[in-house]
């Protein structure tokens, strides 16, 4: 029976001595985690049956697959291709800490040198002083360059780690970097790369680089580095000559084992990689203490657990002065509910230099109304406004306007997701399904969707239009020969909210109904809306789709626009495009059974299976809510409209 080790640690050095062969060796993958440490688990494994990938005395797992296997099946290598994309994209390496962009970069054109922790067991088998050597070596072939030393990240993130660099070896043109820096910025920037064993080198060749390596890892020995170093023996077992395609598609996606944290499961790399993504922003999110603003009683315990990834604890306050004084007093972040929002707030941010970030619900929301206490398994924070207001620019519309600058990959995600809703029924609230009306065959059937009338979307991208009886008013106008549904706001249709439509709709509809929102929309050939989410989901089906407001989707050429124009939006995107930007990057996502961050695809399967669910203190109050709307909606409105 195989004996089961873990890297090369003492213990496991002791396993190989007393047993010897056969051995299986267990080690982190490369795409690891969000930190270093045990704090955050791997979201991959080597599995290793022959060796160890680091230990170049002997042939490992991953250098057989790098010498035998064929690594030309196409679709092996569009991965391969797409995955390096992804990874430059996102900057994800093997650890996380920080986003691309964090803190200002260092001028391009600089010498990197990687640093590892002493006493790895990588660089076991690397001589003597050799960190000394590679130091040397860079200093004397770039005299003219500056060379930035890049310290390990554990040096940083876990106590009692020390690298082999310090300040005693700076001077001239050498600098240590102790600051965080996303590694994939700093391969982008560096023009020579100088490596022991790191994992880093095996990047800087998935980046394009041909790296200068001291000691004999993997990567080294199949011409796609400067090897100074390496044995004899590994030289002569390593004569193939794989390009930077291949190497990845060995090294990621052939030879780790992948494994979903949301799901206990299985998974690919491209599923592992989404999920990582998904988890660091979660930190990333969060690296700044946030004083929260705007925010219900009831939602703050999911909207706070959206921002403490990096382990801050939000801090709930009632007043704009307060909320710039406790941000600016912990260095941190301002993070106001969009529809909250007090007038002097943004200014007073600006003139304390304090980030602020709008917070709203995503577009695939829950199982239930927000009205009626359902927590958010999606949220979207913006740094520049809120999607709704076409008046000024959010970071949703840049998301979209650049979005024919994505990589080929994010498109075919986006297709892949907009696929998967369609085949599930997924919307936004996902209430209780009922089967679709009957409708005539011989008339084309426009969908009119009612809104909130006081629902911020409604003041801020609306002009002309704006209320469900002038929407319905002008649609019946523009065509007279259409049967129209009047589909009313569920939280107006439970009476929590304004806009509700008596006999007045029938003026100008043929059918008022509450049938399930997918049903519907799968029913009619057209939706015409001011500003509702639904316009966006019939695109999903490839609706054609009206808009009298100017939705985050109107004006990129996917939509008939009789709104106000929004002069920023000139790009013309498609729309699996215009997806990516609204239901990947966009949102923020919380998988409601294994409580991580998750992705859109995870958050999808959960919705389509009924796999959420509301706190019992939720339901309650919700109970009592709805006891008392009725009243409140009354007080509120007066007198209704003759």
């Amino acid at each position: 029976m195989p004996v089961a080790v873990w890297g090369r640690l003492p213990a496991s050095r002791k396993a190989l001595e007393r047993f010897g062969n056969p051995v299986v060796t267990f080690e982190d993958a490369f795409l690891r985690s969000v930190l270093p440490g045990p704090s955050t688990p791997p979201l991959g494994l080597t599995i290793d049956d022959l060796g160890v990938h680091f230990d170049p005395t002997t042939p490992s797992r991953l250098e057989t697959t790098l010498k035998s296997h064929p690594l030309d099946d196409p679709d092996l290598l569009r991965r391969a291709a797409e995955g390096r994309a992804f990874l430059r994209h996102y900057g994800l390496s093997k650890y996380n800490p920080v986003p691309r962009g964090f803190g200002p970069p260092p001028e391009a054109g600089y010498v990197l040198v990687i640093d590892q922790v002493a006493g790895d067991a990588a660089i076991a088998g690397a001589a003597k002083g050799v960190f000394a050597e590679m130091l040397a070596a860079a200093k004397a072939e770039n005299p003219d360059k500056r060379i930035l030393i890049r310290t390990h990240p554990a040096v940083t993130h876990r106590k009692g780690r020390s690298g082999h660099f310090s300040l005693s070896d700076t001077g001239g043109n050498v600098e240590l970097l102790t600051e965080p820096f996303n590694p994939v910025d700093l391969l982008v920037g560096a023009a020579k790369v100088y490596c022991v064993s790191s994992q880093m080198g095996f990047e800087a060749i998935v980046h394009g680089h041909r790296p200068v390596v001291f000691g004999a890892p993997f990567y080294a020995g199949w011409g796609l580095s400067d090897d100074r170093n390496l044995l004899p023996a590994a030289r002569d077992r390593r004569a193939r000559m794989p390009d930077a395609d291949q190497m990845f598609a060995a090294a990621m996606l052939e030879f780790p084992f992948w494994f979903d944290r949301t799901t206990g499961q299985a998974c690919t790399f491209e599923e592992a990689a989404c999920q990582l993504l998904a988890e660091a922003r979660h930190r990333w999110d969060g690296l700044k203490p946030a004083s929260m603003l705007g925010m219900h009683m009831w939602k703050r315990g999911t909207t706070g657990g959206f921002l403490n990834g990096a382990g801050h604890v939000p801090k709930f306050v009632n007043s704009a002065a307060e909320a710039c004084s406790t941000a600016k007093d912990a260095n941190g972040q301002v993070v106001v509910w969009a529809g909250r929002e007090p007038p002097s707030l943004a200014s007073d941010c600006a003139k304390a230099n304090i980030p602020l970030r709008r917070m709203e619900d995503g577009f695939l929301r829950s199982s239930g109304l927000g009205a009626e206490l359902t927590p958010a398994l999606s949220l979207v924070l913006d740094d520049l406004g809120i999607y709704y207001d076409p008046r000024s620019e959010s970071r949703l519309e840049t998301l979209i306007a650049t979005s024919n600058d994505l990589p080929e990959f994010a498109a075919r995600r986006a297709k892949e997701l907009r696929q998967r809703i369609l085949e599930t029924g997924v919307t936004k609230y996902n209430l209780s399904a009922k089967a679709p009306p009957d409708l005539p065959t011989n008339r084309e059937v426009i969908l009119v969707p009612g809104q909130v009338e006081d629902d911020a979307s409604i003041r801020a991208g609306t002009a002309e239009t704006g209320t469900n009886l002038g929407l319905l008013e002008a649609t019946r106008s523009a065509n007279p020969q259409a049967f129209l549904i009047y589909k009313p706001h569920p939280d107006v249709q439970a009476g929590l909210r304004e806009g509700a439509l008596g006999d007045e709709a029938l003026q100008f509809c043929d059918m008022v109904s509450a049938h399930d929102t997918a049903a519907l929309l799968d029913a009619c050939d057209t939706v015409a809306t001011m500003t509702s989410l639904l316009g966006f989901e019939a695109l999903l089906r490839g609706k054609r789709v009206i808009c009298y407001g100017t939705p985050f989707y109107a004006g990129w050429g996917l939509t008939e626009d009789h709104g106000p124009e929004c002069p920023r939006r000139q790009a013309r995107v498609s729309l699996d495009r215009l997806v990516h930007a609204a239901l990947v990057d966009y949102p923020r996502y919380m998988d409601p059974v294994s409580g991580l961050p998750s992705t859109p695809e995870r958050i999808v399967e959960r919705l389509a299976n009924g796999e959420t669910g509301k706190p019992v203190r939720l339901r309650v109050l919700a109970k009592l809510q709805g006891l008392f709307a009725g009243y409140a909606f009354i007080w509120r409105r007066g007198p209704r409209r003759s």
